[in-house]
């Protein structure tokens, strides 16, 4: 049983909250949580307002067999995800970007990303964008801060404006392969 009665009990499994932005690709998100399940993690889903209305959410929540996060709690409920041991943002999107970049905290989502900084959680970002939202100075100011953050970045190059797509170049499994070398052992 766990220490404190508002948290679920957590197994042996590193536990991976997977951040997931309105983005075109974001209904492939079960990709990375199959990915991180044969692994051996269990995984919770957190996703900002919009990104509700891109994925099949009774079915990532029958996958992780946990609630999906999307606002924040009133006080004194439980709390439906144990902690995170790491956490992987994808698809993430322009948006969540800057906003976590600049420490703007008004969703659920970014108010975890920003605090993860705190707590010293290890977390990756796979960015899904277009090559013009990629061109705004503001983006890449925000991923040099994220990256001096101790953030992993994702290798996606952007595709082409009003384009869609790139969802072929899209390596979910990237954000497990960034993570891994940086997580402690349990104890």
């Amino acid at each position: 049983m766990s220490d404190q009665p508002d948290q679920p009990q957590q197994s042996s499994k590193p536990f991976l909250y997977v951040v997931v932005c309105a983005a075109g690709i974001a209904g492939d998100v079960g990709n990375l949580i199959t990915g991180a399940q044969a692994q051996h993690w269990d995984v919770g889903v957190v996703a900002t307002p919009q990104a509700l209305g891109f994925i099949d959410v009774q079915a990532i929540e029958t996958q992780t067999g946990y609630p999906i996060r999307s606002a924040w709690r009133p006080p004194g409920d439980p709390r439906p995800l144990p902690p995170a041991d790491a956490i992987a943002v994808a698809p993430a999107t322009f948006n969540t970007i800057n906003k976590w970049a600049a420490g703007i905290s008004d969703t659920l989502a970014v108010g975890i990303l920003c605090e993860a900084y705190g707590f010293g959680i290890p977390t990756a970002v796979l960015p899904y964008l277009n090559s013009a939202q990629a061109a705004h100075p503001a983006y890449r100011q925000s991923l040099d801060r994220l990256r001096e953050m101790g953030v992993l970045i994702g290798s996606y190059e952007p595709h082409k404006p009003k384009a869609g797509g790139g969802a072929d170049r899209f390596r979910w499994e990237e954000a497990l392969e960034l993570l891994v070398p940086r997580l402690s052992p349990r104890t």
